[in-house]
């Protein structure tokens, strides 16, 4: 690892530890499961205080790049999956882009009598006929997600006799059934998984998961599937891209408006050679 200088000023010295030890993982300088040097040695290495170094590792744990552990040590973890909450690939399609061999494995296919949450998700009769599926998605061999999910029996007749570990469940939808899918309702929310989801996911009992639970629609409206999943939360992380848009803000889109900060009537500040402005969106 190459040497480096913590500099005096605005940026604390814990956070300069913090983002060149980042630095240094994401160059690939420790692997996935590689010990980190001791808090002391690091404390040598970058002239800093003990403490300084344990601020900067609590950030790297927080954000599950490290693990320590008490009596063995620092240890690399693995980067975690990012995954778009708004992206349109299957999971299988976005494994595959990211060159890791995808997979379904089959826990549980039965029909059942619909309780009330499902009932309700799928504007049905509460004990109404629905088929349950409990399928695991692996990527790379690992497990991430488990999937839980519910459809209304009357609609999709034989779908418990289609394998549904080979094939996409949207897919067998549109083409067996002329069924697509074209929007979902989702919630997501932080959970400790259960003893049973937690063994299947490959992980620790009341390991940190996150919870989506969700309705898909058919073209018309109608909700054709009510879904729990059970997502890895040391493996997987989500993110959002959103377009900020503020309804005060259309006079500046039309042409011959005035710019933010400029009053009616007044000229636009002069722009100075060399000096750029910046604006913080909240």
């Amino acid at each position: 690892m190459a040497q480096f200088r913590l500099q005096p000023g605005p940026v604390p010295l814990h956070h300069q530890v913090y983002l060149d030890l980042r630095a240094a993982l994401d160059r690939g300088e420790w692997r996935p499961g590689a010990r980190l040097p001791t808090e002391r040695e690091l404390a040598v290495q970058y002239g800093c205080s003990l403490i300084t170094v344990r601020r900067a590792l609590t950030e790297l744990a927080r954000e599950g790049r490290i693990e320590r552990t008490r009596g063995r040590g620092t240890f690399v973890l693995r980067p975690r999956i990012e995954r778009d909450l708004a992206g349109t690939w299957s999971f299988a399609e976005e494994m595959q882009q990211r060159g890791l061999d995808p997979a379904t494995r089959l826990v549980a296919a039965r029909p059942e009598a619909a309780g009330e949450i499902v009932a309700a998700a799928l504007a049905m009769e509460t004990g109404s006929p629905t088929i349950y599926l409990e399928r695991l998605r692996l990527a790379g061999g690992e497990p991430l997600l488990l999937e839980e999910v519910h459809l209304p029996a009357e609609r999709f007749p034989g779908l418990l006799a289609v394998d549904l570990e080979g094939n996409s469940l949207y897919d067998l939808l549109t083409f067996q059934y002329e069924t697509p899918i074209v929007r979902a309702r989702e919630a997501l929310e932080p959970v400790l998984l259960p003893a049973r989801e937690a063994t299947l996911l490959g992980v620790r009992g009341r390991s940190l998961a996150l919870l989506v639970e969700g309705i898909a629609f058919t073209a018309d409206g109608t909700p054709v599937e009510f879904a729990r999943t059970y997502v890895r939360g040391d493996r997987t992380r989500y993110y959002v891209e959103r377009v900020v848009v503020r309804a005060t803000w259309d006079r500046f889109a039309e042409p011959g408006r005035p710019g933010p900060g400029v009053r009616v009537g007044e000229e636009p500040p002069a722009v100075v050679p060399g000096r750029r402005g910046g604006a913080r969106s909240s």
